[in-house]
């Protein structure tokens, strides 16, 4: 029995990833109604005659926005303070590994030394 060739699917080739220049521009020239600012907002169906009959509620709702871009920007801003003490933490970490890794090297040849003249 004879066995089929797969025929093996040739795919284009991938274009190249943007720039950030590019992704910068992108994202200046989105509106505010673009998914990439809309996709995890909470969902507001509210219309325009809503917003005309209650100016109130309106108010309330903009007041609440504000209230959750607030609390949104200070945990943004307690995440970067932990962020930038986390990278010193490491820094510190690997600074203080790479000078043990030297005093284990001098260890080890000053070992290896004293073996050899011994």
């Amino acid at each position: 029995m004879g066995s089929k060739a797969k025929k093996r699917m040739v795919l284009p080739t991938r274009p190249a990833p943007p720039t950030m220049e590019q992704i910068l521009e992108d994202v200046r020239g989105a509106t505010a109604e673009d998914v990439v600012f809309t996709a995890l907002a909470p969902e507001v169906s509210l219309g325009p005659s809503w917003r005309a009959e209650n100016p109130e509620a309106q108010w309330e709702q903009l007041y609440q926005q504000s209230r959750a871009y607030v609390a949104t920007n200070q945990r943004l801003k307690q995440a970067g303070d932990e962020l930038r003490q986390r990278y010193e933490d490491l820094r510190q970490a690997g600074q203080e590994l790479e000078q043990d890794i030297i005093q284990v090297k001098q260890v080890a040849l000053s070992g290896a030394t004293t073996t050899f003249s011994g």
